[in-house]
Order: structure tokens, then sequence, then C-alpha cells
């Protein structure tokens, strides 16, 4: 593997490789937490998707005291967006694409390449959505919010973008999903939104909702 690349989880399809999921995990976790729901999916192999789960950097977090966890950047206060890292986000932003170059290399179409992340994954996996639009299909976003919903670009083509949150959730509160789902629609993106009963975390019906949308978004690439 390319030594400027990401460290990553990778889960290579059991027949011939046609889509790649790049699913980036939350704060403080790293690639192996959400490999559990890769398998979870029970996606048809005919669908050929090769899950890449990378590991964000470590870096210090502001709102941590300063302890160094793997993170896609720094949060600073505890109104979430307050004060964004745009370094960071940006940063993590390039580390992402060059994974969507490697697999557009690898000779997978843009509409079969997607992106996946829970709580700051999601936040980075909007974010670098809608500014490569090109080389995507789309975009799934688990508990998160937008880092900076002002400079969102509008979407220049119909780009799906799949949103869930927990109505309970005390880490990233159901209201930023909403304004984040509303941002998305008035720019243009069209957004399948579900909610769940739950905290920040990911729930059976939720990974029942999101195979359905993956089979559909997939199967008809």
């Amino acid at each position: 593997m390319n030594e400027s690349l990401l460290p990553a989880i990778v889960i290579e399809p059991t027949g011939p490789h046609r889509s790649s999921l790049i699913w980036l995990h939350g704060l403080g976790a790293d690639g192996h937490d959400f490999a559990p729901v890769a398998h979870e999916l029970r996606l048809p192999a005919s669908l050929g998707v090769r899950f890449i789960l990378p590991h964000a950097p470590y870096r210090p977090v502001t709102i941590n005291g300063g302890y160094v966890m793997r993170a896609w950047y720094d949060i600073a206060h505890a109104e979430l967006g307050r004060i964004p890292d745009l370094g960071g986000i940006e940063a993590s932003c390039r580390a992402v694409e060059a994974l969507i170059d490697r697999e557009l290399a690898n000779g997978i179409p843009s509409a079969r390449l997607l992106l996946a992340g829970f709580s700051q994954g999601g936040v980075i996996a909007l974010e670098t959505l809608a500014h490569h639009q090109e080389k995507l299909g789309g975009a799934i976003g688990l508990s998160c919010y937008l880092g900076r919903p002002d400079g969102l670009p509008a979407a220049t083509r119909p780009l799906p973008v799949f949103l869930a949150h927990g109505t309970e959730d005390p880490i990233v509160p159901h209201a930023l999903g909403l304004a984040a789902r509303r941002t998305l629609e008035q720019r243009g993106y069209p957004v399948e939104w579900r909610e769940y009963r739950m905290p920040h975390s990911v729930c059976q019906e939720e990974i029942l909702d999101l195979r359905r949308w993956l089979l559909n978004r997939l199967g008809d690439a």
C-alpha cells in the first residue's frame, strides 16, 4: 500500500471488485469500529463491494483536555461546529480524496464509489462529497452534522445522501442532524432521512435501512 495513504482495514469482496465504500469512524475510534457492520449489511457478492475503513491520524483534541486520540479534526467547543477546525477538516478531506483516487485508478466508476461516516467521520464524508462531486456516487452520514454549512457547495448533479440520527443523541444533538438535512436539500442534494429512538450509536433497524439504500444505489449504478 502507498505509505502516503491513510492506514486502513480493507474487506475485499468475495467476487470481482465492482464497487468501493470508504467508511470513516468517529472520534477516538479506529477503522475496526465499523468492520462488524460491513458484515452485518450482508450485501450480495454481485455488487462486488470493497470496504475501506481508514484510521484517522492521532491528534490532541481540545474538548477532551488535549488528550491525543484518533480524530479527523479538533473540536474546541461543546457547541459542535461553533469553532470549526477548518485546517483539520481540509486535511482529512485531502487524505480521503487520496483513497478515492486510488479506487478510481483501480477502475471503479465514480457512480460505484461511495463515502460513509459516523459522527466526525460523517462530517468528513459529507464535506468530501460536496467538494469532490465528480469523483463520487453518494454519501452516508450517521449521527453527524455539517462542519461548515455556510461553505457547502451546491450539488452540480444528483448525488444521493443517506442521513440517519438518533432522537436521543446526547453527543451530536438530533437538531444538528435535521439542520444538516435542511442545508443539503437546499443545496440540491437528494437526502433520504431516517431517525431512530437511540443515543449516539447504530441500531439494527438503521442497518436494514442502510442495506436497502445501498442495494438501490449500487444495483442501479
